[in-house]
């Protein structure tokens, strides 16, 4: 069996439809144990108090706007070498998704950021790079609205996609690239020293594993939907040119 046999719409679809109740189950039942762990069930911080455990949101949710992006770039690049209609589908899908997340992620470091820094925001390198990463989700989806014929749209919305990857590796990495800034440092690493206690990475753990679930069963969803609705443009289309 080959991966290429997902890029036919009809394997895609009968394949997803299949799948999609047990990632929705798995998904809510990893996110509900996740965060009711995290939040009710770890100890406060002897530096931050309660205010870390806002943790269990934001770094699923950052975690997963930078990979949506990354998952975009890989589809984006099928797309362009292979044409598989699926895959650019499958990258437009993703883009409102990777929004929500880099929203939340924002939101929830502006929350956790004011009592500990003094202030809702700071033009840190790491903050700006996610900023400036949500703008291009942002004028990726425009793109996609504003072009009328899909192929051009998935082209460039493609390239597109390959420009905003560089932000979305510093955005990944800038915890490693610049020391400077009131940004902390990563919260997982390898290094024992530098990672959270258990009591918090293991929630934790469980809350990354839901939302990637969760973002799996969207795009699946949300892709479904795109290969539904372009069918459905196609058959008006004929039914015009035959009337």
């Amino acid at each position: 069996m080959s991966i290429w046999e997902y890029a036919n719409p009809k394997k895609f679809l009968s394949t997803t439809e299949r799948v999609m109740p047990a990632l929705w189950i798995l998904s809510g039942l990893l996110m509900v144990v996740g965060l009711v762990w995290g939040f009710f069930f770890t100890p406060d911080d002897y530096r931050q108090g309660s205010t870390v455990k806002i943790i269990f949101l934001h770094v699923p949710a950052a975690l997963l706007a930078i990979n949506a992006w990354f998952m975009m770039l890989v589809a984006s690049l099928v797309w362009l070498v292979r044409r598989h209609h699926v895959s650019a589908l499958a990258a437009r899908a993703a883009a409102p998704v990777g929004v929500v997340m880099t929203l939340i992620a924002l939101a929830t470091g502006a929350i956790w950021g004011q009592p500990m820094w003094g202030t809702w925001w700071a033009w840190d390198p790491r903050l700006t790079s996610f900023l400036v990463l949500f703008l291009f989700y942002l004028g990726y989806i425009a793109l996609w609205e504003a072009i009328d014929n899909p192929d051009t749209a998935a082209d460039l919305t493609s390239i597109l996609c390959l420009v905003g990857s560089v932000f979305a590796v510093l955005s990944r990495y800038a915890v490693n690239f610049w020391n400077q800034g009131l940004h902390q440092g990563a919260s997982l690493s390898l290094d024992k020293k530098e990672n959270v206690a258990d009591a918090f990475s293991n929630p934790l753990y469980v809350c990354m594993i839901g939302f990637g679930v969760f973002f799996i069963a969207m795009v699946f969803y949300r892709t479904g939907t795109e290969i539904r609705a372009r069918r459905i443009k196609a058959l008006l289309a004929r039914e015009r040119l035959e009337a």
